[in-house]
């Protein structure tokens, strides 16, 4: 007997903007539409936009496949300047001149990072030690080893260079630490770099151009939710 989907059982593109988390999104979107379960696939760091798949009731069981899709980030990384978490959230921790640099030798650079790597989580980030989020402990001032993770670049090119500014596009597996790359990218030239501002693109098959913004989301009917959402079924097959 064939298993019966409501409307709102599926998936809604977002196109999360810079300051929520997307627990925050999530918290938002179960409240203001009263649903009961609600997730999201891929978390973004509070000032990163772009694509956030939420899924909605028996979409949620689908969460951990659509998770597993590589993805496709844009954004500018800064040279010359080091945050404790890689990022411009963070605390300035070191500054230096930043060398002469061309894009033709960023890309150089940058073509170092395509491949497998071994990517150790940053203290500020959500992994767990020990059942404590890293960032609690980083807050605390507290390091503690962590293990490093099996990643793949698969592309990683900068399409402009502005001292100190730099656009880039990387696609890469889940999991990956796109600030993380920032920090040895500046190590590898010399005087170090953050990420400036990140924006995913792309996850699997889903790009941001077919997303709503958050707060138009918010401005749906129930109705005309139903119309965004993508069927279980046709997600499933995603």
């Amino acid at each position: 007997m064939m298993q019966e989907f409501s409307a709102l059982d599926g998936a809604l593109l977002i196109d999360k903007p810079a300051g929520p988390t997307s627990h925050d999104v999530v918290d938002a979107i179960r409240r203001h539409f009263n649903l009961k379960k609600v997730g999201h696939c891929g978390t973004l760091d509070p000032n990163a936009t772009g694509l956030l798949i939420i899924v909605l009731g028996r979409g949620t069981k689908l969460s951990e496949r659509l998770m597993s899709d590589d993805k496709v980030y844009e954004g500018t990384i800064k040279f010359g300047e080091t945050t404790d978490s890689y990022d411009a959230d963070g605390e300035l921790v070191g500054s230096l001149p930043v060398p002469p640099l061309t894009l033709d030798q960023l890309n150089e650079i940058a073509g170092e990072f395509i491949g497998d790597l071994m990517q150790v989580p940053p203290m500020v980030s959500a992994v767990k030690k020990g059942g404590v989020p890293l960032y609690k402990l980083a807050r605390k001032g507290i390091e503690v080893p962590r293990e490093p993770r099996l990643i793949h670049i698969y592309n990683f090119r900068f399409s402009d260079y502005q001292e100190p500014l730099g656009s880039f596009s990387i696609a890469c597996t889940k999991g990956t630490y796109v600030r993380s790359i920032a920090h040895e990218l500046g190590e590898k030239v010399g005087c170090g770099a953050h990420l400036a501002s990140l924006r995913r693109s792309a996850s699997g098959k889903f790009d941001v151009a077919q997303a709503i913004p958050l707060a138009t989301a918010l401005k749906l009917s129930p109705q005309e939710l139903e119309q965004m959402v993508i069927p279980f079924l046709k997600l499933a097959q995603a």
